[in-house]
C-alpha cells in the first residue's frame, strides 16, 4: 500500500518516468548494501526482538512519510524538496528492510517444522499476497477519495497493528553461540549459496526474470497515458498480481506442490514472461488486467518453490547470513527492477521497455533450463530426508 501511494505520488509530482526509478534504487542501495552485516546480525542475536526492531523502524518511517504528505510540509519545503525528502525515507526503509528480511526467515525455521516448510511456505506467501492484492486495491480507493494523506496515514495505523502479533510469539533461543572474524561470518552466506547449486539456479532464475520481466513499475504511465483508467483502475492494475498470486497460494496451501517443482519453477517463470509481453502490446484495461493477474498466479507458484528450496537447504545457524544473500537478490530483482524498467521507457519508449523486458527474461529461462540440471531435477521430499 505504502510503496503504491509512493510510486503514484512521485509520478504526479515530476511526471518523470525517471523519477519511478529512482524510487526503487533509493530502496535497492541501502537494501544490498546493509545485507550482509545484517544477515551477521540477525544470526547473533534473538530473531524476536530483532522482527520488533525493524517493525519499530517502520512505524517511524511511515510517520515521517505522512507528515510529508500533509500541505504544511509540502508548502514549506516545495516540490524539489518534498521529491528527494521521499527518496531519503525509501533510502531509510531500505536499510530497515535489509535486516527485516533475514530476521522474518529464521524467526520462521524456528517456529514452523520442517516437515511443514514447504505448505508453511504456502500459508505465508498467501498472507503476503493478501497484502500485495488488498494494499494497492485500498491504495487507489484511499488517492481517489482524499489524496495521498489519508493513505499514509491508513499506513501508519496498519503497522502499529503489526505490534500485536509479534508481541505473542515467544522469544527464540540463538543457535549460532560461537563468535568468528567479521569478515568471515559476512562471506558464509554468499559461499554456502554458491557451492549451493539447486539454491543459486533459484536465485538467478527468480532475479533475471523480475528484473526483465517486471512492469508494475511503470503502471502510472499506463494508467494515465496508454489505458487512460482513473486512481481506482489504476489501484486495481495494481493489485491484479497480488490477486492472482492469492489464488494460487490458496490453491498451493491445500494442494502443496509434491513432484518435480525444479520443472515447475521453469514453466511457472516462463508463463509469467509471456504474460508480461501481453501486458505490454495491451491497449484494453481488461485484457491488461488478466495477464497481470496472469503473472502474479505464474510469479507465486515460483515464490513457493524458491522459499521452499531456500528454507529446506539452509543450516539453522546460517539462516540470518544466507537470508541476507537472498535479500540481495530479492533487492536486485524488485527494486533494481524498478529501476531498469524506469530507464528502459525513458530510452525506448513505456511499451517496447515492458515487451524487451519479456523477452529478455525469456532468454534467462533457456539459458537457466540448460545451465542448472540440479535445479531442475530438484526434489522436495529427497532433500527432506537429507536433513
Amino acid at each position: 500500500m505504502q510503496i503504491t501511494i509512493i510510486y503514484y505520488w512521485v509520478y504526479h509530482l515530476t511526471n518523470d518516468k525517471l523519477a519511478l526509478g529512482l524510487v526503487g534504487l533509493s530502496e535497492v542501495i541501502p537494501a544490498i548494501g546493509c545485507s550482509l552485516f545484517a544477515g551477521h546480525f540477525v544470526d547473533l542475536n534473538e530473531k524476536r526482538k530483532m522482527v520488533l526492531f525493524c517493525i519499530t523502524g517502520y512505524i517511524l518511517l511511515s510517520i515521517s512519510l505522512f507528515v510529508l504528505t500533509t500541505p504544511f510540509s509540502v508548502a514549506r519545503l516545495g516540490q524539489d524538496v518534498t521529491v528527494y525528502g521521499i527518496y531519503f525515507l525509501v533510502f531509510c526503509g531500505g536499510v530497515i528492510r535489509s535486516f527485516m528480511g533475514p530476521s522474518v526467515f529464521s524467526l520462521f525455521g524456528l517456529v514452523v517444522p520442517r516437515q511443514h516448510f514447504a505448505n508453511a511456505t504456502s500459508w505465508s506467501s498467501m498472507a503476503w499476497q493478501t497484502g500485495a492484492m488488498l494494499g494497492p486495491l485500498v491504495a487507489g480507493v484511499m488517492i481517489a477519495l482524499d489524496g495521498v494523506i489519508a493513505g499514509m496515514l491508513a499506513v501508519v495505523i496498519i503497522i502499529l497493528l503489526l505490534l500485536a502479533p509479534a508481541l505473542s510469539i515467544k522469544s527464540k533461543p540463538i543457535i549460532k553461540q560461537e563468535k568468528e572474524p567479521m569478515l568471515q561470518s559476512l562471506t558464509q552466506g554468499i559461499r554456502f549459496v554458491l557451492k549451493t547449486p539447486a539454491l543459486l539456479g533459484a536465485q538467478l532464475l527468480d532475479m533475471f526474470s523480475v528484473l526483465f520481466g517486471g512492469a508494475v513499475a511503470l503502471l502510472p504511465v499506463y494508467q494515465k497515458e496508454i489505458l487512460h483508467v482513473d486512481e481506482v483502475g489504476f489501484g486495481i492494475l495494481r493489485s491484479a498480481p497480488g490477486v492472482g498470486a492469492l489464488l494460487t497460494m490458496g490453491i498451493l496451501a491445500f494442494l502443496p506442490l509434491k513432484t518435480h517443482p525444479g520443472r515447475k519453477l521453469f514453466l511457472a517463470v516462463t508463463g509469467f514472461a509471456l504474460s508480461i509481453i501481453v501486458f505490454g502490446l495491451s491497449t484494453s484495461f481488461i485484457l491488461s488486467f488478466f495477464m497481470l493477474l496472469l503473472s502474479g498466479m505464474f510469479d507465486a507458484v515460483s515464490v513457493v518453490i524458491r522459499s521452499t528450496i531456500l528454507q529446506l537447504v539452509t543450516p539453522d545457524h546460517m539462516r540470518g547470513r544466507v537470508a541476507s544473500v537472498n535479500t540481495i537478490f530479492v533487492s536486485s530483482s524488485n527494486e533494481l527492477g524498478d529501476f531498469e524498467s524506469g530507464v528502459m521507457a525513458h530510452w525506448l519508449g513505456t511499451v517496447r521497455a515492458v515487451v524487451v523486458g519479456g523477452c529478455l527474461t525469456l532468454g534467462v529461462v533457456i539459458v537457466t533450463f540448460f545451465s542448472a540440471p540440479q535445479l531442475r531435477n530438484f526434489n522436495f521430499d529427497e532433500e527432506g530426508k537429507k536433513e
